[in-house]
């Protein structure tokens, strides 16, 4: 490949050198780091990521290629990808194509040999960045805010279903809201034998009453929650009504949604590596992370809500439940992928949930 000179300025002043892993396009992005050792084709292809530029802080991207099984989405939405060394040669029994290939079939502006410890010691130091991809190293990014309207440009246009593998009568029917969906977290409620509806971000009460799920899910996505303060009035009557999951943007929303507030963390959670304490079982699970928000704790109202988990390195709120209702959330990805599976368990809890679907509609 050519090695061709690209620079990433970022709105601190800072200016990274690197070379073109393939094409040398002028994009700009929220500069993100993701400190997993694996999962790059599933961070490239979450579309949580949307708007950033993501910075991957381990040294060696590529080793085990890639694959047609783990895109989460069908068409990656980042803006920018940076990496510090690319592998061309990986060798893996699932792998169909490297790296390269990847970011070049879905059209990834990605910078490589570049100095990704001491860009994210600046993400660290500063909190919210902005970076540009550029051929002129005294050419600075002028984006200066998250995109407010995110989430419409990667959630689905039209609703559409997903059959149960199990195939039965007795499948469960679910909703998934979709901001952002990522596909694992819909394979994994199919292979607890769920029929998926997935739907629109912004779907109505009277539009949910006509699928009649057994339980709705809010799904994670991109962006600052507060930008879709325009459709609580849809959601309060469907997670009062219906038993209800939220995870990542989903927990912030019905959060949002009733009453307590969002704030932004000083350099975001991503990664694979997080561990949170469930404050049930004071058991720690690794989990994996990808969100710059999370619920205020102090804004929840305790009489109504009950903290389920916890972030052991900065105590931020993880995880909730209501008490009277069946509605739960948590701020990591219980699909795992990428990631460990220690917190699989909640979607069992989930689907324990939606056996008090009849409950709740006649309390």
């Amino acid at each position: 490949m050519d090695e061709l000179t690209g620079y990433l300025t970022l709105s601190t002043g800072d200016v990274f050198e690197g070379k073109w892993l393939y094409k040398n396009e002028y994009i700009e992005g929220e500069m993100v780091f993701n400190t997993a050792m694996t999962g790059y084709q599933e961070v490239m292809t979450d579309p949580s990521y949307a708007g950033q530029i993501v910075t991957m802080t381990y040294p060696l991207i590529g080793n085990y290629g890639c694959n047609n099984q783990d895109n989460e989405s069908w068409n990656p939405s980042l803006s920018g990808f940076v990496i510090a060394s690319p592998f061309s040669n990986p060798s893996h029994e699932k792998d169909r194509h490297s790296l390269w290939e990847m970011v070049q079939k879905h059209h990834i502006p990605t910078l490589y040999d570049m100095d990704t410890r001491a860009l994210t010691r600046v993400i660290r130091k500063h909190g919210e960045v902005y970076g540009k991809f550029t051929t002129n190293p005294d050419d600075f990014p002028v984006l200066k805010k998250v995109d407010s309207d995110i989430v419409r440009k990667v959630a689905v246009q039209k609703p559409f279903t997903i059959k149960s593998k199990s195939n039965t009568s007795t499948s469960k029917r679910i909703a998934v809201i979709d901001f952002g969906y990522k596909h694992s977290i819909v394979d994994t409620l199919q292979d607890l034998g769920c029929e998926i509806h997935i739907v629109r971000f912004d779907i109505t009460w009277e539009q949910m009453k006509k699928i009649n799920p057994e339980a709705v899910v809010l799904s994670n996505g991109p962006g600052n929650p507060k930008d879709l303060a325009y459709l609580f009035d849809n959601l309060k009557p469907i997670i009062d009504y219906y038993p209800t999951l939220g995870i990542c943007l989903g927990q912030q929303l019905i959060a949002l949604a009733s009453g307590a507030q969002t704030k932004r963390l000083p350099f975001g959670h991503r990664g694979s590596n997080h561990p949170v304490k469930d404050l049930t079982t004071n058991k720690v699970h690794i989990t994996s992370q990808n969100h710059g928000y999370v619920v205020d704790e102090e804004s929840l109202n305790q009489k109504e809500w009950r903290v389920t988990h916890q972030n052991v390195n900065d105590h931020s709120l993880e995880g909730m439940v209501h008490r009277y209702k069946p509605i739960m959330a948590v701020q990591f990805h219980p699909e795992a992928h990428p990631g460990p599976s220690d917190s699989f368990y909640i979607f069992e809890q989930f689907m324990a949930l939606t056996q008090t679907k009849g409950e709740k509609q006649h309390a």
